[in-house]
């Protein structure tokens, strides 16, 4: 598990790099419920670069605030790629951000299947270019796999800015 140090030596990275492109960042979130918008907002100066988030929990907040299409929800369900591709897509749409980072995913206890346990997650990476989606699987209890959701959308975006 990453450490609170370690995720900020990140975070100063991801913004060191943000600054030096001249680009900007928004999050949406599901499962980590803001985590992601709490630790872009933890350092100082994260105002140069963080444009803000959204964190839609209920399938009807995705529809609204991100954009998400609703026959993506029925056809796929709220824990999929396409969802999490169309969530990055939105918050970085709507707010014009050059990068977005979004997080779908089931952190338990409850609301896991077989085709989807608990520790499913699909993180989505939004930039000018394309957009990319991470499959993830983490185990713990819910704070862990948030935090490990979390961690893992920071470090995508820090390879993607390298």
């Amino acid at each position: 598990m990453q450490t609170p140090e370690s995720v900020t030596k990140v975070l100063r990275l991801i913004q060191e790099q943000l600054k030096q492109q001249g680009a900007s960042m928004a999050t949406a979130e599901s499962c980590t419920g803001g985590l992601l918008a709490y630790l872009f907002t933890e350092l100082a100066g994260s105002s140069g670069i963080y444009l803000g988030g959204v964190s839609a929990y209920a399938n009807a907040a995705k529809i609204e605030l991100l954009g998400i299409d609703p026959q993506q929800l029925i056809q796929f369900g709220a824990v999929s790629a396409p969802v999490a591709a169309a969530m990055a897509d939105g918050i970085r749409t709507r707010l014009g951000s050059t990068y977005a980072l979004s997080l779908t995913g089931i952190a338990g206890p409850g609301g896991g299947s077989a085709a989807k346990p608990v520790g499913t997650v699909f993180c989505a990476l939004s930039g000018i270019e394309a957009t990319r989606v991470y499959p993830l699987a983490f185990t713990g209890d819910r704070h862990a796999i948030r935090w490990a959701a979390a961690v893992a959308a920071l470090h995508y975006l820090h390879e993607a800015l390298a």
